[in-house]
């Protein structure tokens, strides 16, 4: 008992001792904050004032955006938050340049490889070329924005990047509201258009200040830093098909006014959950979980896991009421639709405890990750379709609890069994 209370006391020390000496942080962080805040209330404020099926197809072309973007990017973005940092001032200049043209070439070449078959993966996909073509456009733009970011951020201009995002969704905010209010525009497409010159104009005002030099590029450093970034690549396909997929799914088997009820209903606290996570809590929590022993947090995360997620659907559910009220009539509220959403972002909040303890823990914590999305996925995906053909809407959200349902027990069990032989491994070690 003494043990475990003096480890308890060891945590929260850590912490304290964490935002004491990284005080500097609280403006960027509360800055990034309100403008992750900002940017989900934007997609409201366009949910209501177009129409359920508009806001549907932007949220499907948003899907297929997401997904494309993880092959565009290949987790560079997460490969410069680490190798800047830790780089020397002459050497950043080539990371700059090496990844910034390796993703240009990228995205250009998955681009002009997409276009041609689009008709035909419009046909799968249940939609058009055109959602296709914007799609593209969105995701080539989306992957510029986030690799832009994090060279800014590896290279600790903090208050920088966080002002520069938050008058950017401050802008985006503004057109939405004027064209919705002013010019009467209902049209997916003119707010997809504003979103895409919005990141292009977030990624040209934040690369003028970075240390471009053609130059510096070099082959070598590409492979290195695609060989870096492969197992949270790996991740973000799976998590992004497992995440992402549903929007499709339900635009196959239902009105794209369902794929807009179903964006409020879910994705809406989906993208909150996101902001809190790890906008708001992410600068203090995961540094303290990169140095935790990771036998202990892997206990401590089961432990907490029921309340935690009981908590978040709980939450979710009272503040469900007071968002509903703005929306229009495009969006009634449904008891049982909203019990299943709260119950869907209760278990994906424990599903996010468990990818950070385990995505803290470097290679072996990514390989634990991986091989559990992959036993997982199969199952989810398939309980996924059967729900959303025989359900549709309100078999999204029973096809979103199901898959976070089936990762978390995965997740839990393997983890437990993993960290529970290494724990033993190590005790035995020190005795």
């Amino acid at each position: 008992m003494g043990t475990l209370t003096t480890r308890r006391q060891d945590v929260r020390s850590r912490v304290v001792r964490l935002l004491l000496s990284d005080r500097w942080a609280a403006g960027p962080t509360l800055l990034s904050t309100l403008a992750s805040g900002t940017a989900a209330a934007t997609t409201l404020v366009i949910a209501r004032g177009t129409s359920a099926a508009a806001f549907g197809h932007f949220s499907l072309v948003m899907s297929i955006a997401l997904i494309v973007s993880i092959g565009m990017l290949m987790s560079l973005h997460y490969v410069m938050l680490q190798e800047l940092p830790r780089a020397d001032p002459g050497a950043r200049p080539a990371l700059v340049t090496t990844a910034l043209f390796a993703t240009l070439a990228m995205g250009a070449g998955l681009a002009v490889l997409v276009v041609p078959v689009s008709p035909f993966l419009a046909a799968a996909l249940g939609t058009d070329a055109e959602a296709v073509y914007f799609a593209l456009a969105l995701a080539l733009a989306l992957t510029l924005n986030q690799l832009t970011e994090s060279f800014l951020r590896g290279l600790a201009k903090y208050a920088f990047v966080a002002a520069l995002k938050l008058a950017v969704a401050a802008i985006y905010l503004a057109v939405s509201v004027f064209s919705l209010l002013v010019l009467d525009i209902r049209d997916a497409e003119y707010y997809l258009t504003a979103l895409i010159v919005t990141y292009i104009g977030f990624t040209l005002v934040a690369a003028a200040g970075l240390p471009v030099v053609p130059r510096s590029w070099s082959p070598a450093l590409v492979r290195s830093l695609y060989r870096h970034g492969a197992y949270v690549t790996v991740i973000a396909a799976l998590t992004g098909v497992l995440f992402g997929i549903d929007v499709i799914f339900l635009n196959h088997w239902a009105e794209p006014a369902d794929v807009g009820v179903y964006a409020v209903y879910s994705g809406f606290p989906r993208r909150l959950l996101g902001v809190v996570f790890v906008e708001g809590i992410g600068l203090a929590l995961f540094p303290t979980l990169a140095t935790m022993d990771k036998p202990a947090l892997l206990r401590r995360v089961a432990r907490i896991a029921a309340i935690a997620g009981a908590a978040t659907a709980v939450l979710l559910f009272a503040a469900s009421a007071v968002f509903f009220l703005l929306m229009r009539e495009h969006y009634p509220y449904s008891l049982t639709l909203m019990a299943l959403s709260a119950a869907g972002i209760g278990a994906h909040a424990v599903f996010h405890l468990y990818y950070a303890a385990l995505s803290m823990d470097g290679v072996r914590g990514a390989k634990v990750l991986i091989a559990c999305l992959a036993v997982g996925a199969p199952v989810a995906l398939a309980g996924q379709v059967v729900c959303v053909a025989w359900w549709g809407l309100a078999g999204s959200l029973v096809g979103f609890v199901l898959t976070n349902l089936v990762l978390v027990a995965v997740v839990a069990i393997t983890a437990g069994r993993v960290y529970r032989r290494l724990g033993t491994r190590v005790s035995e070690t020190r005795s």
